[in-house]
């Protein structure tokens, strides 16, 4: 992905926010969202970096980058120190760049055990990587991080790197289990690593409307959850389920579709929760 300044005016100096897409439970959507999301949010102009953790991969395949282009990986930033941009990939998907995973990475956590700071490896990379941002004058504003489906090293190194934690939520029986875990997992970082994490919001996936179990369980975790549950919900959609297989995110496969449709408002309502935010947070 290039960094170079160009005559985009929407390009300012500035640090991205960085978000951990997480859940220790598979198969809730979270690399689909991850892909879909960081798609989206450049759909709607905002330059967007996904940073693949997962030792899978899923995300790197998902937007169509080859094993063999994989030179530097998100391997090589945590363990090796490389600098980001070294790492970073342009995708098909204007704005959108990739840090990209492989198998590697499954076997950070036992190289770092004992690395002081072991925790901090990212954040650091990160804190890095803005600052070369902020010297060339350029502007990314976000970087979203798919997290491996467990909460080891690798989450709470992106916990304690990020702003905030976004949770992609499947409307199933089983939603909310292990969803407590997840959060004291939340306060332990905040609490011991990373002060200002905060919760982003949870996005419920993987809804049937047909079936009365979805409407079901999107009603307990609204009431659980209150107004941090996303509004927009991504729907079960074969469409989204195919465009991974095509190394393509789902916008891009069929963007009429209605899971594109969905992401894109949940990209919009991301931006404007970012920005009802920042109004709050400028004194009277």
């Amino acid at each position: 992905m290039s960094v170079d300044v160009s005559a985009d005016s929407a390009l300012r100096p500035g640090a991205p926010k960085v978000i951990a897409i997480a859940n220790q439970k598979g198969g809730v959507g979270k690399t689909t969202t991850a892909i879909n999301l960081a798609t989206a949010l450049s759909a709607i102009g905002k330059r967007v970096i996904l940073l693949d953790l997962d030792p899978q991969g899923n995300a790197s395949t998902g937007l169509g980058v080859p094993r063999t282009e994989r030179k530097a990986t998100s391997y090589d930033v945590l363990v090796n120190e490389r600098p980001i941009e070294e790492a970073l990939i342009d995708t098909a998907v204007p704005g959108l760049g990739i840090i990209p995973s492989d198998v590697d990475l499954s076997g950070a956590e036992l190289e770092l055990s004992s690395a002081p700071r072991r925790s901090y490896r990212l954040r650091h990379a990160i804190d890095k990587f803005r600052r070369f941002l902020s010297a060339r004058g350029t502007h990314c504003d976000y970087v979203l991080i798919d997290c491996p489906p467990s909460l080891n090293l690798l989450t709470v190194n992106a916990m304690t790197a990020s702003d905030s934690v976004l949770v992609p939520l499947q409307c199933e029986f089983f939603a909310l289990e292990g969803l407590s875990q997840l959060m004291r997992t939340v306060d332990l970082v905040r609490g011991n690593l990373n002060k200002s994490l905060v919760i982003q919001g949870v996005v419920l996936t993987m809804y049937d409307r047909r079936n009365n179990l979805s409407a079901q369980v999107a009603a307990d975790v609204r009431e659980h959850f209150g107004d941090r549950v996303y509004q927009t919900v991504i729907p079960r959609n074969v469409r989204v389920s195919e465009a991974p297989s095509f190394g393509k995110p789902v916008l891009l496969y069929d963007l009429a579709c209605p899971g594109s449709q969905a992401y894109v408002r949940l990209a919009r309502e991301l931006v404007r929760q970012e920005r009802e935010q920042s109004r709050q947070a400028v004194p009277a």
